[in-house]
C-alpha cells in the first residue's frame, strides 16, 4: 500500500498529512531483520506498508515469547514516542517488509499542533490496540504452560510404562521360544511391535512439546510401511466394524517409519473414533506423483466441525472424540512438515473427510 492511504495518516487533518507523509522515510527490511531490540532508545513511530512485524520480549534461559503482531496498515512504537520509555518489546520483519519511519521530533511537534480530535483517535486506537494485544499474550502464556504440563506428563508416563512394557516384551519373547506355531509367533510379534509403537508416540508427544523433534531418515517403502500400519490395527478396525481399503503404488521415501506411522495413527485413528462404533469406510490410497507421493485418507464419517475446520491443526483443538487431547494433528502436521511435505483437508458434514498428504520422492 502507498502511505498516503495508511491508516494512522487518515487520522490527521487533510492540511497535515503532506507534512506527514514528507517527514517519513521509506525502508525495507529483509525477513528475519531486527528493526529494534527491546530496551532500545525510541526514536521513531513506524507504520507498516507490507509485510508482517512480531514482537517479543526476552523471557527465562534467553529465550524470546511472542507477544504480538502487526500487519499492512498497522503501526508500531508509538508507545516509546509518547512517554519517551525505552522499547517494551523486539520488533522483527516475520516477512519481507516495507515500513514508513516519523522521526520521534517530527511525529511530537505535529501532535502538539494537532486538535483533540486527532488525539482521541489515535489513543482510541492505542487503547484498542492494548486489548488484543493483551488478549493474544494470555493466549501465548496458557498455550505455552500447557504445553509444559503435557511434556511432564510425557515424561512421566515414559519413565513409569518402561518396566512394564519390558516385562512385557520379554514374556511374548519367552512365548515365541516355547511355542514355534505360526499364529502364536504372529500375535507375539504384533504385541510386541504395539509396546514399541506406544513407547514412540508418548516420545513423539515429549518431542512435540519441546519443540526438538529429531527424524532419524532412511529410504523406506512406503507400500510395506502402510501394510504394517494395516497388520497393527486390523483387530481394532474390524472389532469396530470398520472396512479400511488400502492401495499403494510402488513408492521409495528418505523418511522417518516410526514418525510416518504416527502420522497414518493419528488421522484414521480419528476417523474410526469419529465414527463411534457404528462402522463405516475408510481409503488409504498412495500415488506416485512427479515429485511427491500423494497418501489420500478418504472416510464415510460425519465429518469436521465448521466451527475448527481452520483450528485443526491448531494444539489442543480437537474434535469426535471423548478425552482427546488435541495434539494428534497438530502433532501429524509438525511431522509432514519436518519432512518437506503439507498436509490439507476437505470435509462435508455427514459425507466424511478426505485428507491429502504430499511427501517429496528421493
Amino acid at each position: 500500500m502507498d502511505l498516503e492511504s495508511h491508516r494512522f495518516i487518515s487520522y490527521f487533518l487533510p492540511e497535515q498529512r503532506p507534512e506527514l507523509c514528507h517527514s517519513a522515510t521509506l525502508e525495507k527490511f529483509a525477513k528475519g531483520t531486527v528493526i529494534f531490540e527491546e530496551n532500545e532508545k525510541p526514536d521513531a513511530l513506524y507504520l507498516v506498508l507490507e509485510g508482517k512485524i512480531e514482537f517479543t520480549k526476552r523471557g527465562g534461559l534467553g529465550q524470546y515469547q511472542n507477544v504480538a503482531w502487526a500487519e499492512e496498515n498497522d503501526f508500531f512504537g508509538e508507545f516509546g514516542v509518547l512517554d519517551g520509555q525505552p522499547r517494551s518489546a523486539r520488533a522483527v520483519a516475520c516477512t519481507p517488509a516495507t515500513i514508513a519511519k516519523i522521526p520521534r521530533d517530527r511525529l511530537m511537534d505535529i501532535l502538539e499542533r494537532s486538535p483533540g480530535k486527532v488525539v482521541l483517535q489515535l489513543f482510541h486506537h492505542i487503547i484498542h490496540y492494548l486489548r488484543l494485544t493483551t488478549e493474544q499474550y494470555v493466549n501465548q502464556m496458557v498455550h505455552k504452560h500447557k504445553m509444559m504440563a503435557v511434556g511432564e506428563m510425557a515424561n512421566t508416563i515414559i519413565h513409569d510404562l518402561k518396566s512394564p512394557f519390558t516385562g512385557i516384551s520379554l514374556a511374548t519373547s519367552m512365548l515365541k521360544d516355547l511355542h514355534e506355531d505360526e499364529e502364536t509367533q504372529e500375535w507375539c510379534s504384533l504385541i510386541q511391535a504395539q509396546i514399541t509403537q506406544m513407547l514412540v508416540m508418548t516420545e513423539e508427544i515429549l518431542e512435540f512439546t519441546r519443540g526438538n523433534a529429531t527424524l532419524n531418515k532412511g529410504f523406506i517403502n512406503l507400500g510395506e510401511n502402510l501394510e504394517r500400519f494395516q497388520r497393527l490395527n486390523l483387530i481394532y478396525w474390524n472389532q469396530s466394524h470398520i472396512n479400511f481399503i488400502l492401495q499403494c503404488d510402488n513408492i521409495i521415501l528418505n523418511a522417518d517409519e516410526n514418525k510416518l506411522m504416527r502420522v497414518w495413527q493419528n488421522l484414521v485413528g480419528n476417523a474410526v473414533e469419529a465414527f463411534d462404533g457404528q462402522g463405516g469406510q475408510i481409503v488409504m490410497v498412495a500415488t506416485k506423483l512427479d515429485r511427491d507421493a500423494l497418501i489420500k485418507i478418504a472416510d464415510t464419517g460425519p465429518g469436521i466441525p465448521e466451527a475448527i475446520q481452520t483450528r485443526l491443526f491448531d494444539p489442543f483443538v480437537t474434535y469426535g472424540k471423548r478425552g482427546g487431547t488435541g495434539l494428534g494433528t497438530a502433532i501429524a502436521l509438525s511431522i509432514v512438515e519436518a519432512h518437506g511435505g503439507d498436509i490439507t483437508f476437505e470435509s462435508q458434514a455427514g459425507k466424511g473427510t478426505t485428507f491429502y498428504i504430499r511427501l517429496p520422492l528421493c
